[in-house]
């Protein structure tokens, strides 16, 4: 085959002018990945011995699909190529160096799980406190210390590091990451990690390593280039230093993983270390439409640091992009469900064609709840449903509990979580002894007096009992989200998560924070979906029945034709027919913590500019004027990004003109969970955001509405200003319908509905 006859001029060029350093800028839907295997093959296919190259990629799955397209034109040579990721590759030329450092070749690889576990037994050891010592916070410590080239003995000594660890109450960190690797030593074990701090170790204290591997790769390549870190960068630098022809691929505008300790500075700067750099612009895009294109480029360029190209397409110009206003995130669910199926039926896309993108894992509740509404099959991609995540179900599991106490399944969930001194032994002699007498577990509970076990069990036990009764009694006094803010408080619960300061640790606190914000939702929606003429009760029983009623055994969806739901970040790669972004607000996209530093700010821009490059044909950017956070009902500002979106390559829905973009959304104070909040630099006071009801002026105070009727004009603390068009039933069951300017009809239930009387009469 003419592998060449199928590229365009800039990827043909890309491709045949393989000697010398190379950067190859490759922008979104530019056919980077066939750039990069037809320049491999065609190293084989000029003479080089495969052997001599070295092909390193950020996953399995790319390594595995470029190898087979490269065999299909260079033939089985391409076996030999030293291909795959950088622990894969690093992996297997320590099998024959490790000797150096004391391993042996056939050393152990700990994987996340045998690390954490090794760091939980050095803590319990050492006796320390593992509320504060957390294992995983621990491991993120070590991983971030060995990224960056500090080894034991330079931890010790950096003044900085053991300061940060002493304010942190951690002052044992240093000590359980030496003890942590003289384990794995020991085992004759490496971590990933060490999988490449390892290898630069190697290339620094053995001269005649480094010559081995200088000459023995002539060729370097790397995909995906801005993902790298610190330590991968300067271990290829060092092998390619000889004949220096490396090639770097990729997009400085998607780079999205500084989180995951990736820096940009390495492609940007990439010239300062190969002065001889020839670089290739692959700049036309094969994927979007022209209105999508014209919106990623004007976005991008408002960040600062990046390198000069100017994305183009022979596609058509496509739709407008849609940004859509909604009252709530909600109402945001529920119009991009209705939106999906009128394009299934006017159109007549398929589910697969469809992707929603989100900010945040927590956002995707509201969107699963609008998508089960309409029976549209989805799959959450890259993570799980938000009722099942770990985290989720605990909580849930203290809810059923104090509800119905004899929920077995339940109570075997968090009888010692957080701990309390319930072993799983007693736990299962509990079961045991329920199974043996007849009883339900938590009678044996609710008479441990009678059974012998050590009295600091029984009493952990006792107090456990004691705990779940006061809530169970507090049911009559207290709405569903009152009670289920006190037990995630009593618990400890909440205080368990917030204190994990991991990016997962964050992200499980958020979560929990949107299951309360969903309760609280539940107590004060008063708006009727669907066709149900009667409230369900507003309290625990019923907001876990409606839960239940969501969260039953779906269908395999993913060999179904489904939905696609997930981050931003996993979407990187991917591409759809048709995207929602949804969530465009202040403080939530861009986040919070992004707003006190322009590299931060330019990194969410990125993420932006990957979530828009996501979409093919049709692209919408959604977001909502009211969002519940900790429990108070927040007024959200427009994110500042939709301004950077060029005016004439899109269209407003819910809203007259393209609303008014403050640099942050102001909130309201005081809750619950304000003890919790992550702290943030002080804000400068900011503009009220632009809605019906600001969040600077007095709490919203509903009037009584028990004698609406039809004529009367209303203010909705969601939707606006509205028209009572009709009021049906009778009793606590009366139904208004009302006409709420561009949001439509909407129908409430009076008993619940939050509503102010306009105009002084009563129709």
């Amino acid at each position: 085959m003419n592998y060449l006859e199928e590229l365009n001029e800039a990827q043909r060029e890309a491709v045949v002018n393989s000697e010398g350093p190379t950067l190859i800028v490759a922008g979104p839907g530019s056919g980077k990945t066939r750039v990069l295997t037809y320049r491999i093959a065609h190293l084989l296919q000029s003479g080089a011995d495969p052997f001599s190259i070295l092909a390193l990629t950020f996953t399995n799955k790319a390594s595995d699909s470029m190898r087979q397209r490269i065999e299909k034109i260079a033939g089985t040579n391409a076996r030999s190529l030293y291909m795959g990721t950088f622990h894969s590759v690093f992996a297997r030329i320590l099998r024959v160096e490790a000797q150096r450092l004391g391993y042996p070749s056939n050393f152990t690889i700990y994987d996340t799980d045998d690390s954490r576990s090794l760091i939980k037994a050095i803590i319990k050891e050492q006796n320390l406190d593992d509320k504060i010592y957390k294992p995983n916070q621990i491991q993120h410590r070590i991983s971030s210390a060995k990224n960056a080239l500090i080894t034991p003995a330079m931890y010790a000594t950096d003044a900085d590091l053991i300061t940060e660890d002493k304010n942190q109450r951690r002052p044992a960190t240093f000590n359980i990451y030496k003890l942590y690797c003289e384990r794995c030593f020991k085992s004759g074990a490496m971590d990933f990690d060490d999988l490449l701090l390892n290898i630069h170790v190697i290339l620094e204290k053995f001269p005649d390593a480094l010559y081995k591997y200088q000459h023995k790769f002539k060729y370097v390549l790397i995909d995906e280039f801005q993902d790298t870190n610190y330590l991968q960068y300067s271990i290829v630098k060092r092998i390619a230093d000889v004949y220096q022809n490396i090639t770097v691929v990729g997009d400085d505008a998607q780079s999205i993983y500084a989180f995951r300790g990736a820096t940009i500075d390495n492609i940007l700067n990439f010239e300062k270390d190969f002065p001889e750099l020839k670089v290739y612009k692959l700049e036309q895009n094969y994927r979007s439409t022209q209105n999508i294109v014209k919106a990623a480029n004007e976005l991008i360029h408002n960040n600062r640091h990046q390198l000069p190209k100017e994305i183009w397409t022979q596609n058509g110009k496509g739709d407008d992009i849609k940004i859509v206003r909604t009252p709530s995130d909600n109402e945001e669910g529920r119009w991009v469900a209705d939106s999906i199926m009128e394009l299934k039926m006017r159109d007549h896309f398929k589910n697969n064609d469809f992707a929603i993108l989100y900010r945040t894992n927590a956002q995707s509740r509201a969107l699963e709840e609008a998508l089960r509404r309409h029976n549209i099959p989805y799959k959450i991609y890259g993570g799980m449903s938000f009722y099942q995540r770990k985290e989720v179900k605990d909580l849930l599991a203290y809810l059923k509990l104090t509800v119905n106490p004899y929920d077995e399944e339940a109570l075997k969930r968090v009888i010692n979580y957080p701990a309390r001194g319930i072993g799983q032994t007693t736990i299962d002699k509990i079961i045991i002894t329920a199974t043996n007498e007849n009883l339900r577990p938590w009678d044996v509970l609710d008479n441990m007096h009678q059974y012998n076990i050590p009295q600091r069990t029984k009493n952990a036990i006792e107090e456990f009992v004691l705990m779940m009764k006061s809530f169970s009694a507090q049911q009559l006094k207290m709405n569903a989200y009152d009670l289920a803010a006190h037990i995630g408080k009593t618990t400890r619960l909440i205080a368990e998560l917030y204190n994990d300061k991991t990016v997962e640790g964050v992200s499980r606190f958020e979560n929990i924070q949107e299951l309360l914000n969903s309760i609280k939702e539940f107590v004060e929606d008063d708006e009727i979906i669907g066709n149900e003429t009667e409230a369900v009760e507003k309290n625990l029983g019923g907001f876990l029945q409606n839960v239940a009623l969501l969260t039953g055994d779906d269908k395999d969806v993913q060999l179904q034709d489904s939905v696609k739901m997930m981050t931003i970040h996993a979407a990187k790669g991917l591409e759809f027919a048709v995207v929602y972004v949804v969530g465009m607000e202040e403080n939530l996209f861009p986040g919070t913590q992004s707003l006190y530093s322009i590299e931060d700010l330019e990194e969410e821009r990125r993420l932006f500019y990957v979530a828009i490059t996501r979409a093919e044909k049709k692209l919408f950017l959604t977001y909502a004027n009211t969002r519940y956070k900790f429990g108070q009902l927040n007024y959200c500002d427009a994110s500042r990004f939709l301004n950077e979106v060029p005016e004439d390559v899109v269209s407003h829905h819910g809203d007259l003109k393209k609303p008014k973009v403050h640099q942050q959304a102001q909130h309201k104070p005081g809750s619950f969970l304000s003890q919790f909040q992550r702290s943030t630099p002080a804000q400068p006071s900011q503009p009220a955001a632009q809605n019906q009801h600001s969040a600077s002026s007095e709490p919203f105070v509903a009037d009584d509405v028990s004698r609406l009727a039809a004529g009367t004009e209303v203010l909705h603390e969601k939707f606006g200003e509205g028209k009572v068009i009709s009021i049906e039933g009778v009793g606590a069951n009366k139904i208004a319908t009302v006409q709420f300017g561009s949001f439509g009809l909407k129908k409430i239930m009076l008993k619940f509905a939050r509503v102010k009387i306009l105009n002084g009469g009563l129709g």
